[in-house]
């Protein structure tokens, strides 16, 4: 995965009012902590911040950030938003071994149409929308597939049938259910009419 490099600036203020000031002039503040470090207050620019967290790997994007010059590898680990308009107000970057392995969650999305479940008037329900993976940071894929163009009705895609791209490896229980198809509640009932139906025509025939 490409890392996202992002300018950061040390020396702001803490504070209800310094932040505010921060984000009136188009600057976030955030702060940096972790691998035994020191916390540091930061800010950056908004419109740097946005296209940063607007990559495909989205929150789980790799971020070089460039402070005062000094390079920090981090991943993004709390997002605070303003209550109604939901931008950003406050940001918190995790300092990270761009060499070691580490566990966060990936999103689990479906690919295909399962067109036997929709025929039969089933559905398709994702069980599981992300799976806990450990992979390095210059691994960390964008979102892990489950394949649901060859289910059946009562077909089950579990953890354990989930394709993982190289050097992603998860210890989740491999029987965990991610997708289960099944029939709605008007196609059960459609269906045992019909059973009752086929059953009835023997008898309606001697009569």
């Amino acid at each position: 995965m490409a890392e996202v490099t992002l300018i950061a600036e040390t020396g702001r203020e803490t504070g209800s009012s310094s932040s505010r000031r921060l984000r009136a002039a188009g600057r976030i503040p955030a702060t940096v902590y972790g691998m035994d470090k020191d916390a540091i207050a930061i800010s950056v620019t908004r419109s740097d911040l946005r296209k940063a967290m607007t990559t495909d790997a989205g929150v789980n994007a790799l971020i070089r950030l460039e402070i005062d010059g000094t390079p920090e590898y981090t991943l993004v680990k709390e997002v605070q938003r303003h209550t109604v308009r939901r931008e950003v107000s406050h940001l918190d970057f995790l300092r990270i071994d761009p060499e070691k392995a580490m566990i966060l969650d990936v999103p689990i999305v479906l690919v295909g149409d399962a067109k036997k479940v929709n025929s039969s008037g089933g559905f398709v329900e994702q069980k599981l929308n992300q799976l806990q993976v450990t992979v390095r940071p210059d691994s960390i894929p964008t979102e892990i597939h489950a394949h649901v163009g060859d289910l059946d009705v009562d077909d089950v895609i579990t953890v354990g049938d989930l394709i993982l791209p190289p050097g992603v490896s998860t210890e989740i229980e491999l029987d965990r259910l991610v997708v289960t198809a099944g029939l709605t509640r008007a196609a059960m009932v459609a269906l045992r009419t019909a059973v009752t139906d086929v059953a009835a025509e023997p008898e309606a025939a001697e009569g």
